[in-house]
């Protein structure tokens, strides 16, 4: 069978279900994804572990010398890195969303899915449901690490309203990573891929550092990150700041992100040999 008329054999087969079916299938899929963390808790060791070890390394390691240039301390840095940690997560657990794609590929489970009555969507819908809880997990252990080294939650909204935006970015970018753990062989490309896209966007940004010291060319790279358009933002949101721009920015690159790849990671799960 061509990959055409797989294609439309799958979109016939999603029509001939209903959007209450859609629902039911999601959410059963989702309990089954809850269940094999259940059954694996180490799969969880990221989403608890990178909040505390990035916090204390940066903090720890490079809050002097950039909170003393951000006219303060340690105390000072932060109160500036915390919001940026808060989108640096969103971004960095996104992957997880690729791999464990390309290993449930590899291991025959999406071939079972296929040959189940369920609407394909279901699956992408669910997979990508419980990464975002995983996000949420790290994103509250983050926040009670933040307040033990001294960040000061004073604006409990612009807390929410900065996971809230966190995680709409976070969910375009998984369709990027979901379209990866589709196409590549398998979850270490996924990984490898990743690091590729991950590393420059996160440290060329203002995530844990002002970029007013950085190179010309790398300020106007820096202008255009989502990453750091969603850490300032939050900065916005959080501790206080310009709020607007940077808001309107980051909901831009979401909406733009998934009306690109979403299309395509659905495609690609559909015509996948």
């Amino acid at each position: 069978m061509s990959a055409a008329t797989a294609t439309v054999h799958a979109a016939e087969a999603d029509a001939r279900i209903s959007p209450r079916a859609h629902l039911r299938h999601t959410g059963a899929l989702i309990r089954r994804n809850l269940l094999w963390i259940r059954k694996d808790p180490e799969s969880m060791a990221d989403a608890l572990l990178m909040p505390v070890i990035f916090t204390l390394l940066f903090v720890f390691v490079f809050g002097g010398s950039i909170g003393q240039a951000l006219g303060g301390g340690q105390d000072q840095y932060v109160q500036y890195v915390i919001p940026g940690m808060i989108a640096m997560m969103s971004m960095t657990l996104s992957q997880g969303v690729g791999t464990g794609f390309s290993q449930d590929f590899n291991s025959g489970v999406m071939d079972r899915f296929r040959s189940l009555p369920i609407g394909r969507g279901s699956v992408l819908f669910a997979k990508i449901s419980v990464e975002l809880l995983r996000m949420l997990f790290a994103t509250t252990v983050l926040m009670i690490v933040s307040v033990a080294v001294g960040f000061d939650i004073t604006n409990w909204p612009g807390l929410f309203a900065t996971v809230a935006l966190s995680t709409a970015f976070a969910s375009s970018i998984m369709w990027v990573f979901l379209t990866l753990g589709v196409i590549m062989k398998n979850a270490q490309s996924v990984q490898a891929m990743g690091f590729l896209v991950l590393f420059p966007l996160q440290f060329g940004s203002s995530i844990f550092a002002p970029t007013t010291s950085m190179p010309g060319w790398l300020q106007a790279f820096t202008d255009y990150n989502p990453l750091s358009t969603l850490a300032d933002a939050a900065r916005g949101l959080m501790v206080g700041g310009p709020v607007a721009h940077d808001l309107w920015m980051t909901l831009g690159w979401s909406v733009a992100i998934t009306a690109v790849m979403a299309p395509i990671a659905i495609h690609k799960f559909r015509t996948k040999s």
